[in-house]
């Protein structure tokens, strides 16, 4: 679906709610990278023995310790964001963050390799106390269309970071420039850090006051019991706790597959530091691609239907990398055009690369959804509940990769297993959540056979039940009409479809209701009624087509009765909505009622016009035809 028209997402970096706070964040992420990266490049390529781990165990060792904090004290720092106001937060952070860079310059003079792990630790503290105060921060200043670009910007930002941060932790810690200043590498990583430290603190300075969300609320000091309460928070809402199974499961898999690279590239490869640098480049490379291409691709909205095909791209480009190189290289690369220039090293290269941007496609829906669904009242200890379960996530899978490393299994084929655990689990949470695949479904279909131009969706309610009424034009209407409205919607349609073989899966996972006239099956009319008023009832969007059928001439046909007897039952508002541009399309019918053959109006400019609700009171059919005649027009 090409994007509506709205503000451009850059647009946000000349802006003050935004511009500070995203040059926060970036330096932040700049400085873990900078610090992990050099870390784990000085412990492979040194040789470093700590408490007898090698390289390959230290690698994850040094993972799951910056990770451990989110579980620890997660519960803490979100109980903190929804307290207190977040500008003074993030600068009490970054003065925290000065310290633990001096601490951390100290113990690299010192070369003393104990010390800087425990200093990665308290790295994952002080991040663990800026994830809720960053994600909660969002919503506070943005509009509801400018999330999926925040967000996009924020997360191609960080991986930005994590490039640049990757490329001067691998400078600061390789022979070549220590040379060049004739100072030690340890010595230059160090002031890499504090610099950069310091750079955030006084970005951090222009942040704009962003008020408490829950002034009043006693903090408790147990994280045990509370890290509960907030996870029993983010399950209050369905869509929301998949949600945030669904990241941390893309942290799971995107620790799993990196902490692997500086030994896949080392004894798999044959690569120096600089094509581990590379390879860690592409991967953030593509999340920063496909974080920024999810706001073209969803028109400014947030479009859950990228998150099946950004799963769908994880898993088939990571089997791919386990066949770019399935065994160790027989010569070795010394360069990064030694690598591009032997057979398979450009493949793994863009594989990696497209994991990254799969990625971006797979992240930003889910975190924007978390910020528009859940109560802001409790949404940094939404987010601190959703950093816990990422980091018992992100544990799993070092326990698991060192677990199956020392097992015998090969890094190429962890990344199959990883690849073959992703498909598994994408399948598990659609099937609980269906709403992901149906509009993953919506999403492409529209996106290769129309063009859609969908106004006054602002008219649909953010929560509560109503019916969307519609004008009847093509087999394609119930697809059009998902990709153009975010909330789901339980279609009512004519039984004989709902019935067709195969169709029938799809028709049941969308939680379509079948209808019959009472010439036809009074007892299933009678049950679509009764289903109907069950589904209001719960507060949800029953979409119905009161013409009876699709249109064989283009026009609107009269509105049955059947709405009133839903609004008289059940008083909800009605919203009208108007399909054009639509017929004598490939799905639209033939005079005779059949299916056109030949594919006509492909590509064409759909309008969806959606009308101002109206009141129960006011609510007949004969209103309603002329209400989406009216908004339809001449727009056959």
């Amino acid at each position: 679906m090409r994007p509506v028209s709205g503000p451009n997402q850059f647009s946000l970096l000349r802006q003050r709610r935004f511009a500070p706070f995203f040059a926060t964040q970036f330096l932040g992420a700049l400085n873990d990278n900078i610090f992990r990266n050099g870390l784990v490049i000085l412990i492979t390529f040194q040789g470093v023995v700590v408490l007898g781990m090698n390289h390959t165990q230290l690698a994850n060792v040094a993972a799951g310790l910056f990770i451990l904090p989110y579980f620890l004290f997660s519960a803490t720092a979100g109980q903190l964001a929804d307290k207190y106001e977040k500008s003074m937060l993030i600068r009490r952070i970054k003065l925290f963050e000065i310290g633990l860079m001096v601490l951390a310059c100290a113990a690299l003079l010192s070369e003393s390799y104990s010390l800087l792990l425990f200093v990665l630790f308290l790295m994952g503290l002080q991040s663990t106390m800026f994830g809720p105060v960053k994600y909660a921060y969002l919503p506070q200043q943005l509009a509801n269309g400018e999330l999926v670009g925040g967000n996009a910007l924020v997360e191609s930002g960080t991986y930005i970071a994590i490039i640049l941060g990757l490329i001067a932790g691998g400078i600061a810690v390789g022979d070549e420039i220590a040379a060049f200043f004739t100072i030690e590498k340890q010595a230059l990583l160090g002031a890499c850090l504090v610099a950069v430290a310091i750079s955030g603190y006084l970005t951090s300075r222009k942040v704009p006051t962003t008020p408490a969300v829950d002034p009043g609320l006693r903090v408790s000091w147990n994280a045990w019991r509370e890290t509960w309460r907030i996870v029993k928070f983010a399950r209050a809402e369905r869509s929301v706790f998949l949600s945030i199974l669904g990241i941390s499961w893309f942290w799971f898999f995107g620790s799993a597959m990196t902490i692997q690279i500086p030994a896949y590239t080392l004894d798999i490869l044959g690569g120096t530091e600089s094509i581990t640098t590379f390879l860690l480049a592409a991967f953030a490379v593509g999340v920063g691609i496909g974080s920024l291409l999810c706001e073209r691709l969803s028109g400014h909205r947030i479009e859950l239907g990228l998150v099946p095909f950004g799963a769908i791209g994880l898993s088939v480009f990571a089997i791919d990398l386990y066949y770019a190189q399935p065994q160790g290289a027989v010569l070795p690369a010394g360069s990064i055009a030694d690598f591009l220039a032997r057979p398979g090293g450009l493949r793994v290269w863009i594989d990696l690369a497209m994991i990254g941007v799969f990625g971006g496609f797979y992240s930003v829906p889910l975190y924007a959804l978390i910020q528009k669904r859940s109560n802001p009242q409790h949404l940094s200890r939404i987010i601190a509940a959703n950093n816990i379960i990422n980091a018992l996530l992100m544990v799993g899978a070092t326990v698991m990769s060192v677990t199956l490393l020392n097992a015998g299994v090969s890094i190429p084929q962890l990344f199959l297993v990883i690849a073959g655990l992703n498909a598994l689990v994408a399948i598990y949470i659609f099937s609980l959540l269906p709403e992901f695949l149906m509009r993953f479904l919506a999403w492409l279909i529209v996106s290769v056979v129309y063009r859609l131009r969908p106004t006054g969706v602002e008219n649909i309610p953010v929560k509560g039940p109503a019916v969307v009424v519609c004008n009847h034009v093509s087999y394609m209407d119930p697809i059009i009409l998902s990709a153009s409205i975010q909330r789901p919607m339980r279609f009512v349609m004519w039984y004989r479809i709902w019935q067709i073989p195969l169709l029938n899966f799809f028709f049941k996972t969308m939680k379509a209701i079948p209808i019959a006239g009472a010439r036809e099956d009074v007892t299933i009319m009678d049950e679509a009624f009764e289903t109907v008023d069950a589904e209001l009832a719960a507060g949800n969007l029953v979409c119905i087509f009161p013409e009876g059928g699709i249109t064989r001439d283009g026009e609107i046909a009269r509105f049955r009765p059947g709405i009133e007897k839903i609004i008289a039952r059940r008083p909800v508002p009605v919203i009208p909505v108007a399909l054009g541009r639509l017929w004598g399309s490939w799905f639209s019918r033939r005079r005779d009622g059949g299916l056109r053959k030949i594919p006509g109006r492909l590509f064409a400019r759909v309008s969806v016009t959606v009308g101002k609700p109206v009141r129960p009171r006011e609510v007949t059919a004969a209103r309603l035809e002329l209400l989406v005649r009216t908004l339809r027009g001449d727009a056959r």
